[in-house]
């Protein structure tokens, strides 16, 4: 059974390293999957995810969510119920890059899913979490090798991809994390309410938003709401709409081009002496700086839309 699986793994790095041939993020012929490639170790560096399963088949990656610390390799997957500003470090080298597959998940599209699952009364429930990292099990390790086949055919990907991504998310949300996915993508409780402040945030960055709102619509108090928001992110809602106006700012530099004030001003800022400290600090260095070290480094897919 070992060999199968060492075997299905080399398969899978053999894959991934033709999706995926330069460092990076590489868009693959479905919207909702990437793939990720790093061939030298990247130290401690914020980053932003959108709800999503993360399969790494070769290197390792750990993420640091206030005091927690989330192991993915090849052991390991991560998955993500909300989008969270946290920060990782990635283990790689020219000979053994970081290779790995991004599936974006859609609460609409997985709404029917989790209703089934929870129907069927065979699996667990649990309390709701915003990240979690599982070991990676055979069945979910030859579901991915399936879809990294299938993403080698534009007409295979087309046709067989969606059905694998489904097995994908299915084998998820039923594995030893899948009840604490479930609640929390299904949106109930504290969580959920939670969970749809976070959406607005990511819809309306570039808008004027008020935490005393946000906290209106989400049929809290003020001081609940801070409470709750921070159980789910580690972070305070200020800091989160910050750095989720900083980390988009930083993509449309090195995607689109724009100019440090310019995407100040496009997520929301109204001084770019402002934007550029707040940059700095999260960063560690200036926009400029930034911009030009991702331009020499990486080959960015047009369609990233959030750091990983």
């Amino acid at each position: 059974m070992s060999n199968v699986r060492n075997s299905g793994s080399m398969e899978m790095v053999r894959l991934l390293q033709k999706l995926a041939p330069s460092e990076g993020y590489t868009q693959s012929a479905l919207d909702s999957v990437r793939l990720m490639r790093s061939d030298r170790p990247l130290g401690r560096t914020p980053v932003l995810y959108e709800p999503s399963i993360v399969i790494v088949c070769q290197g390792r990656k750990l993420g640091f969510l206030g005091n927690e610390v989330y192991t993915y390799d090849s052991q390991h997957y991560l998955v993500l119920s909300v989008p969270l500003p946290f920060s990782t470090e990635t283990q790689a080298s020219a000979e053994e890059p970081m290779l790995a597959v991004s599936i974006r998940l859609d609460l609409l599209e997985l709404s029917d899913l989790i209703t089934q699952i929870g129907s069927a009364g065979k699996h667990a429930e649990a309390p709701p979490a915003g990240m979690a990292s599982t070991r990676l099990e055979g069945h979910l390790a030859q579901a991915t090798l399936r879809l990294l086949e299938a993403l080698t055919d534009p007409l295979d990907a087309q046709v067989l991809g969606p059905d694998i991504v489904r097995e994908i998310c299915y084998r998820v949300l039923t594995g030893d994390q899948g009840g604490a996915m479930r609640a929390a993508l299904a949106h109930h409780g504290r969580f959920g309410r939670v969970a749809r402040a976070l959406k607005r945030v990511h819809t309306d960055y570039a808008q004027p938003l008020n935490v005393t709102r946000l906290a209106e619509e989400a049929g809290m108090s003020v001081p609940a709401f801070h409470a709750n928001f921070r159980a789910v992110t580690q972070t305070s809602p200020i800091q989160y709409i910050k750095s989720t106006r900083l980390h988009q700012a930083r993509l449309m530099m090195i995607r689109d081009g724009v100019t440090a004030a310019a995407a100040a001003a496009r997520v929301g800022y109204e001084s770019a002496p402002q934007f550029s400290r707040e940059f700095k600090r999260l960063f560690g260095r200036t926009p400029l700086d930034e911009v030009r070290d991702m331009r020499e480094s990486f080959t960015l897919s047009p369609a990233v839309r959030f750091g990983a």
